[in-house]
């Protein structure tokens, strides 16, 4: 929040005001200059500036639940990474999606009185509605840098068209996003290269954590009744699916590799049907929150 009797030089995206001063910003604030923050949102709409629909809130929620599930994924590669560089790299790229799922979260909450903490730590289960591809274990490093580039290109195609959002809050929240995804797109870019073309079992590994990821592509792509009512404020996910897949084979015709061929898997997560991966990380992700209800986190 803005500390009483500060004047701070706010920029505006749309109705918000944005750009409080550095001894306010967020720990995981990392893109420099004017940024909208969830505090930003929180204070929009605590004014009534910035309240979504049920069915904006509803989108919201979903981009909220797939940074936050893969935030926490990548927290665990932090001190286990293959190299130091590594530990750095993947821990912001975690910070930069938490932050993401910050912003979609408190934006989704200001429509059931909710706080983003509320929504990350006192939901159960059935009621997450990340994609499937994000609630996939790490497995090696090679796994996790699959995860990584079908995650990043997919969320890059996804936010450069959500800056034209007819909500002005969605807009605002993907034109910082997709600046980071960028930088997460090349960085799984040059892993997969790196791998592809290392020693043969970096090669090995590479290729079969491809294959354990691509069932989880297709979920990412579906249309559905509801991107279909929101109109120009969302962005309908079939229309991804072909830069999606020029971008990404280019770079795996680069690699030599192969896009894989394997069946699709059943998906359902943005439904609340979710793998069986999902409830073991919330049980982890949520033991303190529920065994501490009242503390200020």
């Amino acid at each position: 929040m803005i500390p009483t009797g500060s004047q701070p030089s706010q920029a505006r995206v749309g109705s918000l005001a944005v750009g409080a001063p550095e001894q306010s910003a967020s720990a995981t604030r990392i893109t420099p200059g004017n940024a909208l923050r969830p505090e930003d949102i929180a204070l929009a709409a605590a004014r009534g500036a910035a309240k979504p629909s049920q069915d904006v809130a509803e989108y919201a929620l979903r981009l909220g639940d797939d940074g936050l599930i893969l935030a926490q994924r990548l927290g665990h590669w932090i001190s286990r990474a293959p190299e130091l560089e590594e530990d750095v790299a993947l821990g912001n790229i975690g910070l930069d999606q938490l932050g993401h799922a910050r912003s979609f979260l408190t934006y989704a909450g200001s429509a059931w009185g909710k706080t983003e903490d509320d929504l990350a730590y006192f939901r159960r289960e059935h009621e997450f509605r990340s994609a499937h591809l994000f609630e996939q274990p790490n497995g090696d490093f090679a796994v996790t840098i699959a995860r990584q580039f079908v995650a990043s290109h997919y969320q890059f195609e996804l936010y450069r068209r959500l800056v034209h959002s007819t909500d002005e809050t969605l807009a605002a929240i993907a034109a910082k996003a997709v600046k980071e995804v960028d930088y997460h797109r090349d960085h799984s870019v040059q892993w997969v290269l790196r791998l592809a073309g290392g020693t043969d079992e970096s090669r090995r590994r590479m290729i079969a954590g491809l294959a354990l990821i691509w069932p989880y592509v297709g979920e990412l792509f579906v249309d559905d009744a509801l991107t279909a009512r929101l109109g120009d404020a969302a962005v309908v996910p079939s229309t991804l699916r072909a830069d999606f897949d020029a971008v990404t084979g280019a770079v795996l015709a680069e690699a030599e590799l192969d896009v894989p061929a394997v069946p699709p898997a059943v998906g359902g997560g943005r439904e609340g049907r979710h793998s069986e991966h999902l409830g073991p990380l919330l049980a982890e992700m949520q033991v303190l929150a529920r065994e501490f209800p009242g503390a200020s986190w």
